[in-house]
């Protein structure tokens, strides 16, 4: 049977010298100085782990969004994967903005992020907090912190945001709003909102009537632009239906 050990911490790990009895420190970790170099190696080792998991976290978000930045179109398999992601947690929502307008056909172009609008219900606030944590979200504030910074999500925390909360995650960028520009919200949006298919995953999106409604009010540069094709695109939509 192996005895007892040092366990003294070093930056090689816990000293696997043995000792006498369980508590003891070998000769070489015996004496006053030893606290203070204890105490130095756990920090060191602390930083080692800290950094050993940032740079995983960077590689797999690196691998997810093909190139790492949130400047990138998101792909279908992102997408889907969200999706799938708040499905599973039971999350109340709807996709907005130009992924919205992506998933129903229309001629713009890919959209960088997820505008994703919850139900505020205190229940669906539980249920987002679990599918944020399932997707390793961290709190974008811009390229200069390109991982994100760590951020509690529950309850409490969802309840708080006003306006936009921007997000990365293991699947792509991820944009929480529960007002959109020129809407009520969840219960406003989810009334008229489509079930599409894809890649067999049921995404919950806003109707393209209530896209053009939204950037019509908000009135952005990039919103504008797109307005004709959108509005031609839902007129089409209308005349096949009919």
């Amino acid at each position: 049977m192996t005895g007892p050990v040092c366990r003294f911490p070093t930056l090689d790990g816990a000293c696997k010298r043995s000792v006498a009895q369980a508590g003891d420190r070998c000769a070489e970790h015996t004496g006053p100085d030893q606290i203070e170099a204890a105490r130095n190696a756990a920090k060191s080792l602390r930083a080692r782990r800290a950094a050993e998991q940032r740079e995983t976290r960077a590689q797999r978000q690196a691998a997810a969004v093909a190139g790492g930045s949130p400047g990138s179109p998101m792909s279908d398999e992102q997408i889907a994967a969200v999706a799938d992601c708040l499905n599973r947690h039971g999350v109340d929502y709807v996709i907005v903005g130009g992924g919205a307008a992506q998933l129903h056909g229309a001629p713009v172009m890919r959209t960088r992020d997820a505008d994703v609008v919850p139900s505020r219900a205190a229940a669906n606030l539980d249920r987002l907090a679990g599918a944020l944590r399932e997707l390793e979200a961290r709190l974008w504030i811009g390229p200069a912190e390109p991982e994100g910074l760590d951020m509690v999500f529950d309850r409490e925390s969802l309840g708080r945001i006003e306006g936009f909360l921007n997000l990365v995650t293991r699947h792509g960028p991820l944009d929480l709003t529960y007002r959109p520009d020129g809407t009520q919200g969840y219960d406003d949006l989810v009334r008229s909102a489509a079930i599409i298919r894809l890649l067999d995953v049921d995404v919950t999106v806003a109707s393209l009537d209530d896209v053009i409604r939204s950037k019509e009010a908000a009135g952005r540069a990039k919103d504008i632009a797109v307005l004709p094709d959108l509005i031609e695109h839902s007129r089409r939509q209308r005349d096949e239906r009919e």
